[in-house]
């Protein structure tokens, strides 16, 4: 039977892409058209650019409608289709007529990256890999349903949602220097527990401590490259050194506060009313529900930010529980292990800060969305960095490189100090089950050496590599277009998906 294609509904579909103007090298804009208050601006190759799908730059052009948007909406390399904002997506607000929607910030609040370098090397290791991976496998919970080893009490959580890491530590998971080296120093200001729901706090209690699922990983690597052996000093990295990484978030908790403020959002403004409705006009009710907002100083805006905050906190409290399990095991095998941590960052989060608005620094609200910030020199750094700059975790897709990049005085002027999260996908986790062999690609990591252990082979396919985009492709666009600096490439040993 013939397939007869839709011509008119591929020039529709087509029409964003069609649109994009390119101003400079592997940056492009989306002009202002009909409600856009501010052009889109994406940072893509001619190569990568056929990989963006239309809803993803539909999406950019959304958020571009919002009030006191500021600049451009921000479409990083390695963004793809999300909810509300594109994955890969910034947008900064004014703090006045700004709105905040928790679609831009996502479900998975403050999922983010620690890197841990450690006092071993590949021969250290060489012989105990697959034991190694399987130890951790045994004590740290991963799985979209495990639970926590933890036993928490009320008074236990409404701490952590307050102090983070710093809690953590201060129960003797971990030490000082473990926030010193996080955002916020893992402890994000104005979080208030009051302005969590009572499900939310019972789907994190039980928790704290736990991999997940999805994209969230244990990775065990080595340093394979090193492209300034300056500041990859002052990292304190060096070739052939084993460090472990750990990409997760907010579990539940972040995922109950985005659904409970969604909905409360959608009560009191249940039509996004800054944004003029027409007839029959599908993409208002898109907007509606995605993108639905509540002014940043409004009572339930900074009721959402409070909330935002704990979440953050939970998330890392979480990895400074999960690098305290792996300290605990690794000690099994080596009595003299260490393991500091490089830099923990956020990708999914919004930020009040100092950025360049015509030509004036101007206090903003900055959201990120599978991005994160990349400050080249800022006090609020740690001392040790504030010569060099952000370090910037971009990890690869399963079984490919991740690297660590630093932020430039060009970022903030362009990107508004922002860089990519990782490789971005380029199909949907049910394209991946349809099309990926989870056993073929198991054995395809074997023959690289990569010892991979999972609760799940639907997990496999969903994160399959070629589910995503090229890791080196979106590395040389960050640092080709002028926004980071290229410091250090990290193989994987071995990984853990929940």
């Amino acid at each position: 039977m013939p397939i007869y294609l839709n011509l008119n509904a591929l020039r529709k579909n087509m029409e964003y892409k069609k649109k994009l103007k390119k101003i400079s090298e592997n940056i492009y804009e989306l002009p202002k058209q009909g409600r856009m208050l501010v052009p889109g601006r994406i940072f893509s190759s001619s190569k990568m650019l056929c990989k963006i799908e239309e809803k993803a730059l539909e999406q950019l052009a959304n958020i571009a409608m919002l009030p006191g948007i500021q600049k451009f909406s921000i479409g990083l390399p390695d963004i793809h289709t999300g909810y509300g904002f594109p994955i890969g997506g910034v947008a900064v607000f004014d703090i006045n007529k700004g709105v905040i929607p928790p679609g831009g910030v996502g479900y998975d609040i403050n999922c983010s990256v620690r890197l841990l370098k450690t006092n071993l090397n590949l021969k250290d290791i060489e012989k105990n890999k697959a034991k190694i991976i399987e130890s951790l496998f045994k004590i740290i919970p991963c799985g979209l349903n495990e639970k926590s080893k933890l036993n928490l009490n009320d008074s236990d959580l409404k701490e952590i949602l307050i102090n983070g890491a710093q809690w953590a530590v201060s129960k003797d998971y971990g030490n000082k220097k473990d926030y010193l080296y996080t955002e916020e120093l893992g402890k994000i200001k104005n979080a208030n527990p009051r302005d969590v729901s009572q499900k939310a706090k019972a789907r994190g209690k039980s928790q704290l401590g736990s991999l997940g699922s999805g994209n969230h990983f244990l990775e065990m690597q080595i340093v394979d490259e090193i492209y300034n052996e300056k500041i990859a000093k002052i990292l304190g990295l060096k070739k052939g050194q084993i460090t472990f990484m750990i990409h997760c978030g907010s579990r539940g908790l972040g995922h109950q506060i985005a659904k409970d403020y969604i909905q409360l959002f959608n009560e009191k403004y249940n039509s996004l009313k800054q944004i003029k409705k027409s007839k029959n006009n599908k993409l208002n009710n898109r907007i509606n529900n995605e993108l639905i907002s509540a002014p940043i100083k409004s009572e339930l805006g900074k009721k959402y930010l409070s909330a935002m905050a704990c979440a953050g906190n939970f998330s890392f409290a979480n990895k400074q529980l999960i690098t305290h399990q792996l300290r605990e095991s690794l000690k099994n095998y080596f009595p003299n292990f260490r393991a500091e941590v490089v830099y923990d960052i956020c990708h999914n989060i919004a930020k009040f800060e100092k950025q360049k608005i015509n030509n004036k620094q101007k206090k903003v609200l900055v959201i990120r969305k599978g991005a994160t910030r990349s400050f080249c020199s800022k006090n609020e750094l740690p001392k040790k960095y504030q010569s060099i700059g952000l370090p910037v975790l971009i990890p690869g897709s399963m079984g490919t490189a991740s690297y660590i990049l630093i932020g430039t005085k060009k970022s903030q002027e362009i990107s508004f100090s922002s860089m990519p999260h990782g490789a971005g996908r380029i199909k949907s986790r049910m394209q991946a089950r349809k099309i990926f062999n989870p056993k073929r690609i198991k054995k395809e990591l074997d023959n690289k050496n990569i010892f991979l252990k999972t609760k799940s082979l639907q997990r496999i396919a969903e994160e399959a590599p070629k589910a995503y985009k090229n890791i080196n492709e979106i590395i040389k666009i960050t640092c080709d277009s002028g926004i980071g600096d290229l410091i250090v490439k990290l193989k994987p040993l071995g990984v853990i998906k929940g």
